[in-house]
């Protein structure tokens, strides 16, 4: 999130505007409307050099029911990285891959696509996540003020955030656990001495 992107309002904006083509059922297992990676396909072209097939084969029609969402997810994630800021600064087709699975990975376990379209606070998630997966913070935003603001919203990032002070906790008490049992042996061993 070094980089500065696009204000975080015109994004949020675009994501209402969503027509409904990106909001219909994504088509798997035979079942729903669109093609989701002929979306992703289409998307992909805009930045350059189309991507190989193999890379949008996740997005296709034969992935399961149990990932409607996350095709969901994937289709509003295409429409928000269609807006003309992604590709006046240039952002590589891979990186907008990476983006668009990435996103919809992190919020399909927890949030639905209906919600991220409806819910102004999903809204900002899905926009947060997206530009910081691409290395952005929206404009007007320190990157203290950015990562602060992306862990209060997203679901994820505050597991995240959740795990790691979890883990600094462990560390550290496994460290003063190994400190007593060190103090403990030089006192014992200390006693021998005298």
């Amino acid at each position: 999130m070094n980089r500065v992107g696009p204000a975080l309002e015109s994004l949020t904006a675009r994501l209402t505007e969503t027509p409904a083509d990106f909001l219909a059922e994504p088509r798997t297992a035979g079942k729903g409307a669109v093609h989701v990676d002929a979306v992703a396909g289409d998307l992909l072209a805009l930045f350059g050099d189309p991507v190989p097939a193999n890379e949008l084969v996740r997005f296709g029609a034969t992935v399961s029911n149990d990932q409607r969402n996350r095709l969901a997810l994937v289709l509003l994630t295409s429409w928000l990285l269609a807006d003309d800021w992604f590709q006046r600064a240039g952002v590589a087709p891979m990186d907008v891959l990476r983006a668009l699975d990435a996103a919809s990975s992190e919020l399909a376990p927890h949030t639905s696509a209906k919600s991220c379209h409806a819910d102004p606070e999903r809204r900002e998630e899905l926009v947060r996540i997206v530009l910081a997966r691409l290395g952005y913070r929206p404009a007007g935003e320190s990157l203290a003020q950015a990562q602060d603001r992306l862990v209060s919203v997203s679901a994820s990032e505050r597991r995240r955030a959740v795990d790691a002070a979890r883990g600094a906790a462990e560390r550290a008490r496994a460290i003063r656990e190994a400190l007593a049992r060190k103090a403990a042996q030089e006192s014992a061993d200390k006693m021998w001495r005298e």
